[in-house]
Formats: C-alpha cells, structure tokens, sequence
C-alpha cells in the first residue's frame, strides 16, 4: 500500500497525528527530546513544548570524481548534501507548523547511509517544536518558525539577554584534497614541513562552507550566529574527498538594552 504525502513530502499519517495534538485538541499532550532541565528551563523562558518533530529524506548522492593532483571543490555533491538537508529541514518545520508552533530548539541534524544503497543516505532533522505562552513576533520574516540547534539551557540564557534565534543556517562544501606526488612524498620523509598542498585545500573548503553559512544568516537579516559548528565530514567517499559543514543559529536582538545573565558559582557537597 502506497504511503500518501502532501506536496512537502510530509506523510499524511503523520499530519493527523500532529492535528490530534495540537495545543486546544481534548487530551492533546505534548511529545519531547529535550532533558528535564532542559523542559524546564524552556518553560521558564517562556515557552510551552508541543511535540517532537521530524523531517526526513532519502537522497540519491550522485558521483563526482576530482583530478588526482588538483585541489577542487565538487560542487555536485555539495548541491546534494545541501539540498537533502533542505529537504528534511522543510518537511520538520512543516510538522511544526502544523501544530501552531512558533519555533523548534534542539535541532539536530543527522546524516545515515543506508545498506541497501551505496550511493543512499537518509537526512533526518529532529527537533522540539514550542510555543510562546505570550503573544509576540517569534516567527520569521516569512512567517515560518525559527529554528535552532542551541540546548535548552543555551535557548533560555539567549531568550533572557533580549535575543531571538530566527533560523539554523548551513553551509556545506565537498572538496577533493589532492594527492602528492610520489617524489614529493618521499622527500619529506623524516622531514618537519608544512603540506602547502593539503594547508590550502582545507583552508580553502572551510572557508567556502563558513560563507555560504554567513550568506544564510544575511537572508535573514540576522544581528549574527551563535554556536557555530564546523565539522569534517568524510562519509564514504575516502580519504581525499571530504565535507566540511558548518552550522549555527542565527539571532536577532528582541530589544536595544540586554540584561545579561551572572554565572553563579556553585559548590558540590560530596566529599569527591
């Protein structure tokens, strides 16, 4: 029997079940990810969670082959692991919306290749739809709700100092590093010197996937990005081939004064 979506891919078993739990529904409850502290500390900041939401997608990653002894981006599997993250963003911030949300916090994004495809990986974005218990602007400038990948503890002290996240913002870049050449290898044997080969390709894929990033964040008309990840990412596609991926919140100021929260100290009573 053939699974039935809507036009975002979202199945539609799953759409009743998010309209069943709707915040307002008779003996609707709330499903979550998120720790105890971390449940408690979004309620403090304001919010109430609705339920864990997901979107998936199974993408075909295509295959692209860089020139032995050239450094080189290979920009049709960066399109790939870029869209196929898209994919699964859209269809989690649909399950949100469905459900009134204003924004999702402690996203995470996770990438599993599959055995019954070489060429396969299932992207899956998972995260904890909320909503604000006062009325205010929490959505984006196109009226979806803000995403975020801070912790519940990180979401409350932003919340606290007078910001807002707007959206998780992404930059991908899969790069061929090239080989050295057999002469050249052998004549740094016991040598201490730097690659310049290999320096400038790593510098040179990290920074295009840090620019896509900040790209994001100015189509959003963000103050800045806060918990910035930047991960080398080597799937199966061996040594010289490698993502770098990087990934943060993008924050906007909810107000020109901020009131920045004090670390408390705390002492432990064990005697360890």
């Amino acid at each position: 029997m053939a699974i039935e979506t809507n036009e975002i891919g979202v199945p539609e078993d799953a759409m009743r079940r998010l309209a069943e739990m709707r915040p307002g529904q008779p003996g609707a409850l709330f499903t979550s990810d998120l720790t105890v502290n971390e449940f408690l500390l979004v309620r403090e900041a304001g919010f109430r969670p609705v339920g864990l939401v997901l979107g998936s997608s199974i993408y075909h990653v295509g295959i692209q082959v860089g020139r032995w002894s050239t450094n080189m981006e290979l920009d049709r599997l960066s399109t790939a692991m870029y869209q196929a993250r898209e994919l699964a963003m859209t269809r989690m911030e649909a399950e949100a919306d469905a459900l009134g949300a204003d924004g999702i916090v402690g996203v995470r994004l996770d990438i599993e290749f599959k055995e019954f495809g070489n060429d396969l990986a299932e992207f899956i974005a998972v995260g904890t739809a909320v909503k604000a218990e006062e009325q205010g602007s929490w959505r984006n400038d196109e009226n979806k709700p803000f995403t975020s990948d801070l912790s519940g503890q990180d979401f409350w002290t932003l919340v606290q100092a007078g910001y807002a996240p707007l959206g998780m913002v992404m930059g991908s870049c899969v790069y061929h590093i090239a080989h050295q050449g057999a002469f050249r290898a052998l004549g740094n044997v016991g040598r201490n010197t730097e690659i310049p080969q290999f320096t400038e390709a790593l510098y040179d894929a990290r920074e295009l996937a840090m620019s896509r990033m900040q790209t994001e964040a100015e189509q959003l008309h963000a103050e800045g990005i806060v918990g910035v990840q930047l991960l080398s990412l080597n799937h199966r596609w061996g040594g010289h081939t490698t993502e770098f991926f990087a990934i943060g919140t993008a924050v906007r100021a909810l107000k020109a004064d901020h009131v920045i929260a004090k670390p408390q100290m705390v002492l432990p009573l064990t005697d360890r």
